[in-house]
């Protein structure tokens, strides 16, 4: 190697301008960068972005909602309002539904799970009813506030689908009572409606005159029905500390022997009971039941395993699942030993599969015994057969070790005299579905410790 030789000091000057130039634009780049972010990050906000609950941002939680089925003929809208080849055509529809969680910022989702053409909503709007009551057909004075799409007021669901709406700033208190308002210039073409017949909770229809009456304080002369029509979800924009359990179920979690406006199904109980903990009073109870619903087969409305997805692993929020169903599934097979044998066997295997689906969301799943029917005139047989699967069932939801916690419903509410039966002060009449003091027993027996933060199965 030969010796070092000076570098200029001409060529010394040059280099360092071109470093200096270099970290300029360096310095340059990372402002920009992380103006880019910040710009980014307020977008964010102004949508209600918030990524992951844990990550102690803002996150939307559904605080109500009811499971979408296909209307029964039984259960359409009554003349006028159901035509020979439409519905609610030239209608307002007013709904009202109890939140579980609060907030200032809602949206709202529409259902066309099972029309068969597309559904147009002429306007929607939103406000308190009168007095808070569930039920009401009028709202508080400058309550209602109009509900757009897309920044558009009126939209289309396509058939199958569901429609969000934007997000809207609405002062929601934790428990209270929504009124939801839609208006149906067209209606909706043929018959294949998509709705919550099992509501307990009158809502109300009107001829508009072709006017829109979304945002009138009443209705005079509105037809009442207790059914729930399009309105699948509402959900709020939430703080770290918020997070909803989602109840699969059918009858007795649809509330069949509770009191019409009452909400006093034992779900409504259960969110009274969390609310009182300081622990808990961020948990959203959905209710996501149906009378007639059953795990393996279709009913009324799909069956557990296909509506799943729709149903629990697609709700914004979702920490927790309670499975409280199967007594539809062990009542409609046949009364002998080899078709109980086979249910049962089925509905074992069916409530490992929502267990491991539910696991891959990091949701932690509560199984809950099923209650006792002997005394039903549908569901007891003289063998016992039923009976017999009923407890093999709870038996393996108690011992297996599959679920992450048990809610033991059946031990809550059976005759400790006659394990077959309800105790007789809890039952509606019918030795199968409860009433208000018996659906009130269900929500004392479900632990309020099971919905602490944080939820999130590790295991």
């Amino acid at each position: 190697m030969g010796p070092v030789r000076p570098v200029p000091p001409s060529r010394a000057r040059s280099f360092v301008r071109l470093v200096t130039a270099f970290v300029l634009v360096l310095v340059l780049a990372v402002s920009a960068s992380a103006v880019v972010a910040l710009v980014e990050g307020a977008r964010g906000a102004d949508r209600g972005s918030a990524g992951p609950a844990g990550a102690g941002a803002r996150h939307w939680v559904n605080t109500w909602t009811a499971m979408p089925q296909l209307t029964e003929p039984g259960t359409m809208p009554p003349p006028p309002f159901t035509e020979e080849r439409a519905v609610l055509v030239d209608t307002t529809l007013r709904q009202t539904v109890r939140v579980s969680t609060g907030g200032g910022r809602v949206q709202l989702r529409f259902s066309n799970a099972f029309g068969d053409t597309a559904l147009p909503l002429t306007a929607v709007s939103v406000a308190l009813p009168l007095g808070g009551r569930a039920g009401a057909s009028a709202v508080e004075p400058g309550s209602p506030r109009r509900v757009t799409f897309a920044g558009r007021a009126s939209a289309t669901v396509p058939v199958g689908a569901q429609l969000v709406s934007d997000p809207l700033d609405f002062g929601l208190a934790p428990g209270s009572v929504l009124t939801v308002t839609a208006y149906l210039a067209e209606g909706q073409p043929f018959t294949a409606l998509t709705s919550h017949p099992g509501s307990r909770t009158t809502s109300y229809l009107q001829k508009a005159g072709h006017a829109d009456r979304t945002r009138d304080l009443d209705l005079p002369g509105a037809t009442a029905v207790n059914h729930w029509y399009l309105l699948s979800d509402v959900e709020v924009l939430s703080g770290p500390g918020t997070a909803a359990v989602a109840v699969l179920g059918d009858s007795l979690t649809d509330g069949r022997g509770s009191t019409t406006n009452g909400n006093d199904r034992w779900t409504d109980r259960l969110l009274d009971r969390l609310r009182a903990h300081p622990a808990t009073d961020g948990v959203a109870v959905l209710n996501q039941a149906a009378g007639g619903n059953r795990v393996l087969n279709d009913g009324l409305g799909p069956n557990v395993l296909a509506r799943l997805d729709r149903d629990v692993l697609s709700r914004s929020g979702v920490s927790w699942l309670v499975v409280f169903e199967g007594v539809n599934d062990l009542g409609t097979a046949a009364a002998t030993p080899t078709a109980q044998r086979t249910v049962t066997t089925e509905l074992i295997a069916a409530y490992e599969q929502i267990v491991v689906r539910a696991h891959a969301q990091g949701i932690r799943v509560y199984g809950a015994t099923l209650t006792p029917f002997g005394g039903n005139a549908m569901y007891d047989d003289p063998e016992g057969c039923r009976e017999s699967s009923r407890q093999e069932v709870n038996s393996w939801i108690r011992t297996s070790g599959r679920f992450d916690a048990v809610v033991d419903f059946d031990r809550a509410v059976r005759d400790p005299a006659d394990p077959r039966r309800l105790r007789s002060a809890l039952h509606d009449g019918d030795w199968l579905h409860l009433n208000p003091e018996g659906y009130r027993v269900l929500a004392d027996a479900v632990p309020p410790r099971l919905f602490r933060l944080s939820p999130t199965r590790t295991g």
